[in-house]
């Protein structure tokens, strides 16, 4: 997982960024995106895509990562904002802020499957975080700071089971949806479709009770 950084070291590149976005898919919630630097020649050996690890694992290895690192920085961007600029550019917006926020300006990044609008030399790896330690590492910090604001968001609507699927569109998420309808926090044009459904449904129900 370090081809890339060990390339970019070589070329006498430093502060490498790591970027990295979760909760693009999800119906509900904020996107979170995070930004990490490690120092050149760090190896941290159980770093993967944070969504091949436990969660006691991705706990670990945060803090772990905020311990060891150069810089980390987390852009996070609500669900007004998704609305507004569709969820690629909110994906995009909250990369950028977190690679703003970092404390130590980055000289490279490496961003997983995404160009982020920055005057940085960058590169997009497909399966990122399965490949890089960098983008790895980002992935785990933005994973389990979403994951902390879903314990809020499950304290605020207990009855949609946030805790469990994290916002995205599980068959438990999307009965809850229709039973209780949305709520602020969901995401209106990518629930359009079940509520959509529901409705013909129950208008199909009306018309066979008459």
């Amino acid at each position: 997982m370090l081809e890339h950084e060990i390339d970019l070291w070589n070329q006498g590149f430093v502060h490498i960024a790591g970027v990295d976005e979760v909760g693009r898919g999800c119906l509900f919630g904020d996107v979170v995106a995070a930004a990490v630097i490690l120092p050149a020649g760090f190896v941290i050996e159980e770093v993967n895509d944070s969504k091949k690890l436990s969660e006691k694992k991705r706990e670990l290895l945060y803090e772990r990562i905020i311990d060891e690192a150069v810089a980390v920085s987390v852009g996070i961007v609500d669900v007004e904002t998704i609305e507004r600029i569709n969820i690629k550019q909110a994906s995009r917006l909250a990369m950028k802020q977190a690679i703003e926020g970092l404390v130590t300006k980055p000289d490279y990044l490496l961003v997983d499957a995404e160009k982020v609008d920055l005057d940085i030399s960058q590169l997009a790896v497909i399966h990122g975080d399965a490949l890089s330690q960098s983008i790895a590492a980002a992935s785990i910090i933005a994973k389990v700071t979403r994951d902390r604001m879903c314990q809020k968001w499950e304290e605020l609507y207990p009855e949609y089971g946030i805790l469990v699927h994290k916002g995205y569109a599980t068959k438990h998420h999307r009965e809850m949806l229709l039973r209780y309808g949305p709520t602020p926090l969901h995401r209106k044009l990518f629930i359009r479709n079940i509520m959509a459904q529901a409705e013909q449904q129950a208008e199909q129900m009306e018309l066979e009770l008459f």
